[in-house]
């Protein structure tokens, strides 16, 4: 049999509606815009969430959640998922709140007029202003803690877009883009690992939004549960990240949190929406899934 010539890139590159994609092309598209017109819905509380538990949305969850753990109940907040995979990042109003069409996206109307604010780490960093909480308020805490939250933004194309897409979603492996973006990967874990061994968190002694940034990630990557990829970077042997890993995991707010827009998993795990705490207790898919009239055990 003869090989495949190599590809070589033609003079102009043009899109392929219909080409190997992989797992994501039917809502990859080479413009912005809208596709559709389809207004949001929005509840009662004055933040109105719009995201999916991916581990950019985990964040924001987790952060509004540990915020009203802390008594801050003006951060009570509305969810509402957004199902990527059927393009719905793509609608008009969606695309009203985040130009970008990524979630998540956050339209704050605490205020005399709506705020639109998106990116993760700019909602991060709205919140934890707009409460004073999870934000060192100066000196080389705060400075620690921008750095960090300002790595982990710039960090996790490369483990996402990068490692993320070649090793578990391109139509075929590539060994090249494969071993490329697997050594930027455990580079940053290394990075990780250096600065817990020295301190318990990453802005120092305190739990901070950096943490909230960087722990939907990474964390969820050395526990073996991003990609099935544990065994083959040998995420066990950056013991520090899991000690920090495990440390954040046993907060009830976290707990909380990473389960809001979740559509997968088991469904005790899956809060589609949120809209009270009690829906933490009522609302989660295996409530729903309930026989009407049948009380659970």
């Amino acid at each position: 049999m003869n090989e495949a010539a190599p590809y070589q890139p033609p003079s102009v590159w043009a899109w392929k509606k219909d080409g190997n994609g992989g797992r994501f092309a039917a809502i990859n598209r080479p413009v912005a815009g809208a596709t559709h017109e389809r207004e949001l819905p929005v509840g009662r509380h004055p933040l109105q969430l719009y995201s999916l538990a991916t581990p950019n949305g985990v964040k924001v969850t987790v952060l509004l959640e540990e915020l009203l753990e802390a008594g801050h109940a003006g951060a009570e907040y509305d969810a509402w998922l957004v199902r990527i995979d059927a393009g719905e990042q793509f609608g008009s109003g969606f695309v009203g709140i985040n130009p970008n069409s990524k979630i998540p996206a956050l339209l704050d109307r605490s205020g005399p007029e709506p705020l639109r604010v998106f990116e993760s780490g700019a909602i991060l960093l709205h919140l934890a202003e707009k409460f004073g909480a999870f934000l060192p308020a100066g000196g080389a805490a705060r400075a620690e803690c921008l750095s960090w939250l300002f790595w982990q933004m710039g960090s996790a194309p490369f483990l996402g877009g990068g490692f993320g897409h070649f090793y578990a979603y391109a139509p075929e492996k590539i060994e090249y883009a494969i071993d490329r973006y697997a050594m930027e990967v455990k580079r940053q874990l290394d990075v990780l690992d250096r600065r817990l061994a020295e301190s318990p968190y990453l802005a120092g002694a305190d739990y901070t939004i950096a943490d909230m940034a960087v722990w939907p990630w990474y964390g969820t990557l050395v526990k073996g549960q991003l990609y099935g990829a544990g065994e083959f970077l040998q995420v066990q042997d950056y013991r520090h990240v899991l000690r920090w890993t495990d440390a954040i995991a046993q907060r009830p707010a976290v707990r909380r949190g990473r389960i809001v827009n979740r559509s997968w998993g088991q469904p005790a795990s899956q809060l589609l929406e949120r809209h009270a705490a009690s829906d933490f207790e009522t609302r989660t898919q295996d409530k729903l899934a309930e026989p009407a009239g049948r009380t659970p055990p």
